[in-house]
């Protein structure tokens, strides 16, 4: 008989029956709730495509992904897990599992080689402490048409922050950058074992095709946002000048030519904004 992996009970056996301990320092939550893994393979747009999970806990998305998914890989870097995703994900014959760190994973490697040509996909319920990193390597690495994954609802909210909002920052365009976000739904505390403090949220990504605007250089587009937002109470001359070297004056013209004003800060412009002044400074 299967083991339902959202009824606490029967979590808490197989965890204890196979000596499992939660490590905090791997983030780990697992969902107890059934609503949520299927929303999320729901939104995530799963059908007939290959799916890369990170993060697959005890199986409990993983399941509801191979329902829908061509084919699935998913990659743990907890190795205790194996006796269990080997019992909880027996009856499924489309799931690869692959116990290693994402984070030092070829991700368009492993994607070419396991997707086999078909539309790629990530899923993800992620540990909040790498949420930044993982984000950054799924997003960059030009081989997923759709990336969801849950995250802390802050987090969420960053990313699909408005320009000018207390929210809006680096990150908000790095991802704006790479993809059109949106946030699917919020999940509360009570969904997870152990429970975490804060709200979570999913969140999909539709990646790009090509920038949203014309960015002569990548690396220095980046460079002049990371630096417009090192230290957020400066002006934006100040800010730029103190981040990247270059004359005050240099820069206050730049702004001018453009016509923003020279005592800006960086919250208030747009990806486009930053497009322009990154174009112009190079």
């Amino acid at each position: 008989m299967a083991i339902n992996l959202c009824k606490e009970s029967e979590l808490r056996e197989l965890l204890a029956r196979h000596g499992f301990h939660f490590s905090k320092s791997k983030g780990q939550n697992f969902l107890v709730r059934d609503w949520v893994p299927m929303q999320i393979a729901e939104a995530a747009d799963v059908d007939d495509a290959f799916v890369l999970e990170i993060g697959p806990g005890v199986g409990t998305l993983t399941t509801r992904l191979c329902e829908r998914a061509a084919s699935v890989c998913a990659v743990e870097v907890d190795t205790s897990l194996k006796p269990l995703l080997a019992e909880t994900l027996a009856e499924y014959g489309n799931i690869e599992l692959l116990f290693s760190d994402v984070l030092k994973t070829d991700l368009p490697a492993l994607v070419a080689e396991k997707a086999q040509g078909r539309r790629a996909v990530a899923c993800a319920n992620l540990p909040y402490y790498i949420t930044t990193e993982v984000l950054t390597r799924l997003l960059s690495s030009r081989c997923f048409s759709d990336v969801t994954v849950m995250i802390q609802k802050e987090v969420a909210q960053r990313i699909c922050a408005k320009a000018g909002s207390s929210n809006y920052g680096a990150f908000t365009i790095f991802c704006r950058y790479w993809a059109d976000a949106e946030i699917c739904f919020d999940v509360p505390p009570d969904c997870f074992l152990p429970r975490p403090k804060v709200t979570s949220s999913v969140i999909r990504f539709h990646l790009r095709g090509k920038p949203p605007c014309r960015i002569d250089d990548e690396d220095w587009f980046f460079k002049v946002v990371r630096a417009s937002f090192a230290q957020r109470r400066k002006t934006l001359v100040n800010g730029l000048s103190s981040g990247l070297g270059l004359p005050k004056e240099q820069i206050s013209k730049t702004l001018v030519l453009l016509g923003l004003r020279p005592d800006l800060r960086g919250e208030t412009l747009d990806i486009e904004g930053f497009a322009a002044l990154a174009n112009a400074l190079k």
